[in-house]
């Protein structure tokens, strides 16, 4: 027998104050995400290995967060979310702890996957759930309260973690994160309701998403718009090296106004998500990303006008992924949610890794050269939504839907998810 615990009709008040839960553990994971960077010279110091090979801390972090969020998320559809986001935050907080106590660069490689592994699983079931509990009138500005608390980490967490690293040694930033990260999981397991949104009976169907071509189009989207975010944000000090002088103060600045302008840009996307079609949004946004990275080779020079483009940048790159997400969630079968926005994330982390690998090459040729590859990728992704978007395009099974709408799967006009169960 079962009952309902959540219902697509009447989703559970006050939604606002438990998706800033949710938030809070996205920050978690953005900051963990980013603490790294700013400690990279004292981490290869300390394990006595080169900076590079220091940095791939960062890439394993990356690329076990784009691999195991989908295959975490359909392994865990059955679960109740709380017990997910708990366990998800969980292995996040150990994962951290274990690469601050390590003394080998083999076990603190290997607690970088462990904390992925944990990020990805939070992060996936955490838009479902902030998606879920806001109900399809206000799920855009769930989803974007959620991508907020990790565009906020920019701002405030890996900021912090740096002056931690600074003053007491970069191991004291670890556990300052494995700490904030227990703190949540706490916060999570007595706060947040019990739900249950997946009711696939098996692994084959959870991942049916993988073969649905709509999907796929979101995912290469937001590939492409993330290579392009991440090759001028990832290498920022080569772009405007001409402009920072050598400056780390200035450097820090644009890092700053970037993450402020990226999360006033991702919370104003959301709401248009709910106002408008989320398509536009991208459609928009991407092409916005094409103007800045171009106008930043006229003005890569002057620190002033390098804000300003910075901090345009930041607005225009970071209204992408709120209305992505959204679109993704309007194609999950019954059970998917989790699955669809897993895959959504990491392709961005993929985006991620993939344009450190591009940056690297460019910058062998030509740090200005930087800008028109991000803004090719940016043209790529702007180029597939519009084209994808023109009615007549969904006469072939798995198309985009008719009359140029993404409409969620659900009876009701939201997903199927949200007609949930409890065992």
């Amino acid at each position: 027998m079962t009952q309902t615990e959540e219902t697509d009709t009447a989703p559970v008040p006050p939604w606002r104050a438990r998706t800033a839960i949710l938030a809070l553990g996205a920050f978690v994971v953005g900051t963990d995400g980013f603490i790294i960077v700013g400690l990279l010279p004292e981490i290869s110091h300390t394990l006595d290995v080169s900076t590079g090979a220091a940095g791939q801390l960062v890439s394993l972090f990356s690329l076990a967060y784009a691999f195991s969020g989908p295959v975490l998320a359909a392994l865990t559809g059955r679960w109740p979310r709380r017990r997910v986001l708990v366990v998800g935050v969980a292995l996040l907080a150990a994962g951290n702890a274990v690469t601050a106590s390590a003394h080998t660069y083999a076990l603190v490689l290997a607690s970088r996957v462990l904390a992925g592994a944990g990020a990805a699983m939070f992060m996936a079931s955490a838009v479902a759930t902030a998606a879920h509990l806001a109900g399809d009138k206000h799920r855009g500005r769930a989803i974007a309260m959620v991508t907020a608390g990790a565009t906020l980490a920019l701002v405030l967490g890996a900021p912090l973690g740096t002056f931690i690293g600074g003053a007491w040694g970069w191991q004291a930033a670890i556990w300052f994160v494995a700490a904030i990260a227990a703190v949540v999981a706490a916060v999570v397991a007595v706060l947040l309701p019990s739900v249950r949104l997946d009711q696939s009976t098996d692994l084959r169907e959870r991942l049916a998403p993988l073969t649905d071509r709509r999907v796929l189009r979101v995912l290469v989207v937001t590939l492409f718009a993330f290579i392009g975010i991440f090759l001028p944000f990832t290498y920022m000090s080569a772009v405007f090296a001409p402009a920072l002088d050598g400056s780390q103060d200035k450097l820090a600045l644009l890092l700053m106004v970037f993450g402020v302008a990226a999360t006033a840009g991702n919370l104003g996307a959301g709401a248009l998500a709910d106002r408008t079609d989320p398509r536009r949004v991208v459609i928009g946004a991407t092409a916005g990303m094409v103007a800045v990275f171009l106008l930043m080779l006229a003005v890569r020079e002057d620190f002033v006008l390098a804000a300003v483009a910075t901090a345009l940048s930041g607005v225009v790159s970071y209204a992408v992924m709120g209305p992505q997400q959204h679109r993704v969630i309007t194609f999950a079968p019954a059970g998917g949610a989790s699955l669809v926005t897993s895959l959504n994330t990491s392709a961005a982390y993929l985006g991620n890794f993939a344009a450190s690998l591009i940056g690297a090459a460019v910058l062998t040729r030509s740090a200005a050269l930087l800008l028109p590859v991000a803004a090719a990728f940016a043209a790529a992704a702007c180029l597939l939504v519009w084209l994808l978007s023109r009615p007549g395009r969904a006469a072939a099974p798995g198309a985009p839907l008719p009359g140029d709408a993404e409409r969620p799967a659900g009876r009701d006009g939201g997903p199927q998810e949200n007609r949930t169960t409890a065992s």
